[in-house]
């Protein structure tokens, strides 16, 4: 599968289509979405990973329902800008959801170090969450973080076109 560049995404997406946030781990997915003008990320849920068809149809779900036209999908690039196994895996999920799922729409990735730690330090600080409820939450919101990522980077974009 070929990285499509997070730039060509508006063009790629039906209008009044919203973008789909995913953090993909191991153990979860953080989900999030756009609204869409592809301004604002809003965390949505946090799915308990199980088996590929499950968790695959659960977001094909989640896609009808929110109306969804493409997916930003975090890659967990090592801190020196190589990719590991955990980027290899986000990719093989990618390629799974395209041609095992059938899923039509574009998949775009984008660059999530620091994300989850990100999340993790405002919901310490200045949400004051306990340790348990930040496990709750944690996901959806570095979801909707790396999403917001992408969006800005979008609006920077556009903004520098006019």
């Amino acid at each position: 599968m070929q990285d499509l560049d997070i730039y060509d995404l508006p063009d790629l997406v039906d209008r009044n289509k919203r973008l789909l946030g995913l953090d993909p781990g191991t153990k979860t997915i953080g989900v999030a979405v756009s609204d869409r003008d592809f301004k604002v990320a809003s965390p949505i849920k946090t799915i308990k990973r199980s088996k590929f068809k499950a968790d695959a149809q659960e977001l094909k779900e989640i896609c009808a329902d929110k109306n969804i036209g493409g997916i930003v999908m975090g890659l967990p690039v090592n801190m020196d800008g190589s990719e590991g196994p955990r980027c290899q895996s986000v990719r093989t999920l990618a390629e799974n959801l395209k041609n095992i799922a059938g899923f039509e729409i574009p998949i775009v990735f984008w660059d999530e170090r620091m994300s989850t730690s990100a999340v993790e330090r405002f919901l310490i600080g200045e949400a004051d969450m306990t340790r348990k409820r930040r496990a709750e939450v944690v996901d959806k919101a570095a979801a909707a973080y790396i999403l917001q990522g992408a969006l800005d980077a979008i609006q920077r974009q556009n903004n520098n076109t006019y």
